[in-house]
């Protein structure tokens, strides 16, 4: 559904309206939070939400002009189109986790909606998407409204007793506690082995337990990953 100036919120909107805004354009809220609790990127009131890939959202993307007309970062034009939209719509002030430095701190951001978290290799878990996290931009209101309580009092990584994130890895680019081996992973993707990290996506990321629950697509995969390690 396009999105249209004469759909403008004029009073102060519900989380379930963004919700479904979002939900509309293939996108999920990957949280929430009040910005007077944890200040930062000179906010300091109202509502911040973060919007993320949905399992809707390959679909929407691949019919978009930006993809269509194969356009020099499609995603990213496409979220700050989309989601540019959606904040003139419901009254908000788009925020995007590209186009810096500098750089929006959506890595505090995630962390402090309390629906992600750290996991063991360093990289960011998601409650609901697990590792196959993608966040597109924040909508950020003047007005506070209610956001509901995260679903997971804590870490999902604290009761996982195989913790594939780290032992899924082929050449074991990943540490408990880090560093990533960055060098090791990019010469892996060029090896013949590494093919199936590249069409089916990063196999830690993927072997997450929550990873399921982003419903992604295999092409969507191989799109980040072609980004990540281009040939």
């Amino acid at each position: 559904m396009a999105i249209t100036p004469s759909m403008q919120t004029e009073k102060s909107p519900s989380y379930d309206q963004v919700s479904q805004a979002a939900s509309e354009q293939g996108l999920v809220i990957y949280g929430a939070l009040r910005p007077n609790l944890h200040p930062a990127q000179g906010l300091s009131h109202g509502t911040l939400v973060l919007l993320g890939t949905g399992e809707a959202f390959w679909p929407v993307f691949t019919s978009s002009r930006e993809h269509l007309d194969a356009v020099a970062d499609p995603i990213d034009q496409w979220s700050a189109r989309v989601i540019g939209d959606l904040a003139e719509t419901l009254g908000a002030k788009p925020y995007f986790p590209f186009g810096g430095p500098p750089y929006t701190p959506f890595v505090d951001w995630a962390l402090a909606t309390g629906r992600a978290f750290t996991s063991p290799s360093q990289m960011m878990v998601h409650d609901e998407v697990g590792m196959l996290i993608s966040y597109r931009g924040a909508l950020h209101f003047d007005q506070s409204f209610d956001i509901p309580p995260p679903p997971l009092a804590h870490s999902p990584c604290a009761t996982c007793t195989t913790q594939p994130c780290l032992n899924t890895c082929p050449v074991h680019a990943l540490a408990d506690g880090g560093p990533y081996d960055l060098t090791a992973c990019h010469q892996h993707l060029d090896t013949p082995a590494g093919v199936a990290c590249m069409t089916q996506g990063c196999l830690a990321r993927c072997a997450c337990p929550l990873s399921q629950g982003a419903g992604r697509r295999i092409e969507q995969t191989a799109h980040h990953m072609r980004y990540f390690h281009p040939s």
